[in-house]
């Protein structure tokens, strides 16, 4: 009897459970994903680190009047799109943002969609 206390307990797959944290037939959070959809040996996307534009073609000065450059950094509907979407660095972002609102106080930019 004090052999059959120490033994694993093996579920179907072969990995051994405990009787304390039992799981049942739920499956591992490795094969579902986030949102229920899962891929079996599928490769994983691989998402490139975004890199500020400004710091790589070594802009210092932001320029409110440079229109083509700015609308680059605002959406469709006239918001300013966040650094984690263009991957802008935070100072250059900061001085991104204060050149939008002064080209939009100045009507170069519009504050909102048409």
């Amino acid at each position: 009897m004090a052999d059959e206390v120490n033994q694993e307990v093996s579920t179907p797959a072969g990995r051994p459970q405990s009787k304390s944290g039992e799981r049942g037939d739920r499956p591992d959070r490795g094969e579902r994903g986030p949102g229920g959809a899962g891929r079996e040996g599928g490769r994983k996307f691989f998402r490139r680190k975004k890199v500020c534009k400004f710091c790589v073609e070594k802009i210092d000065d932001i320029n409110y009047k440079d229109v083509r450059l700015l609308q680059q950094f605002v959406a469709e509907r006239g918001k300013i799109v966040p650094r984690r979407l263009t991957g802008v660095c935070t100072p250059h972002q900061r001085r991104l943002t204060a050149a939008i609102k002064r080209a939009r106080n100045i009507a170069l930019l519009p504050f909102a969609a048409r």
